[in-house]
């Protein structure tokens, strides 16, 4: 694997993580939101899908996955609404509150979207980590070479 490789899947993941954490946020920013734009009803929790693509598909590329073929970069396929039902609370007061007073909420739970958020933040940093590496390695063999 070359150095560019190495830089290309990091990206393609700090990429895909950078997706991760954006609809984390929005979820967190309309956990409490019972009415959308188009009035649907509650907001919906989304999620992003990652798949692993092959690193490219150039000829030294394809040379490469025949004898390694791990060598993956991170896409992201979509984002999905979560199909859950809203949860419903009892708040005769809210304007949204049928007429038993319950109001759907959407269903989301701000714990489970902090430790995902932490976790994209932790995966975030690992890419990082190996970026900064990579481009170490990169620079310690030009040294080599000049040296």
């Amino acid at each position: 694997m070359s150095f560019l490789e190495g830089l290309k899947i990091s990206s393609s993941a700090l990429a895909a993580e950078r997706v991760r954490m954006n609809v984390i946020s929005s979820n967190l920013a309309n956990a409490n939101t019972t009415r959308t734009e188009d009035g649907s009803g509650p907001y919906k929790r989304k999620d992003v899908v990652f798949t692993a693509r092959d690193a490219g598909v150039t000829f030294d590329n394809l040379m490469r996955q025949a004898f390694d073929p791990n060598l993956k970069e991170v896409k992201v396929d979509g984002v999905v609404e979560d199909q859950k039902p809203p949860k419903m609370v009892y708040n005769p007061g809210h304007p949204d509150a049928n007429k038993d007073g319950m109001v759907a909420m959407p269903n989301i739970s701000v714990m489970e979207e902090m430790v995902n958020m932490i976790t994209s933040n932790r995966a975030f940093e690992a890419n990082t980590t190996a970026l900064n590496a990579t481009k170490q390695m990169a620079n310690t063999a030009i040294n080599i070479g000049r040296g």
